[in-house]
């Protein structure tokens, strides 16, 4: 009904998922993946998006499963979707099937350029569900993901 629709149209919620050892950040590899926290981040990206009308929502997991299921959960919650997919971007088939099923906007994120790391990281299994990749520019690419989400779930790419 109409009351739903506003309210959907209104809610416009992001959910941001984290994969495996981006808990870590912070103390993890500094040289790779800098200084910041993943709680510094997700409270970098809470202020950003009060600033562009969005609400979001930060959830990580080491699990596979756990983010099929956080992925899943989008349908009836979020309207995009930005994953930083971790180690699984490269491995796993169950959450390029569970983002191609719920059919979310949804940009694929890398804190470091996957594509100056090692070889097998060159290739992304859920690239195929993304309509946009940041990679390579740091933190500040959640602030850039949260951006483009906007302008895709707004239609104005």
């Amino acid at each position: 009904d109409i009351l739903n629709f506003y309210y959907i149209k209104m809610s416009r919620k992001i959910l941001v998922i984290n994969g495996p050892n981006l808990n870590l950040l912070g103390t993890r590899e500094k040289d790779k993946y800098g200084n910041i926290s993943l709680d510094e981040i997700k409270k970098k990206c809470e202020i950003h998006c009060k600033k562009i009308g969005l609400e979001v929502e930060f959830k990580q997991s080491n699990v596979e499963g756990e983010i099929v299921n956080f992925i899943q959960e989008t349908r009836s919650n979020n309207q995009g979707i930005i994953i930083n997919a971790g180690g699984y971007t490269h491995t796993s088939v169950a959450i390029l099937d569970a983002l191609l099923a719920v059919k979310k906007p949804t940009i694929e994120l890398h804190i470091t350029n996957i594509y100056k790391r090692e070889d097998f990281r060159h290739k992304s299994l859920i690239s195929k569900a993304a309509d946009g990749i940041i990679c390579g520019l740091g933190v500040e690419g959640y602030i850039m993901a949260l951006n483009g989400i906007k302008k895709i779930i707004d239609n104005e790419n």
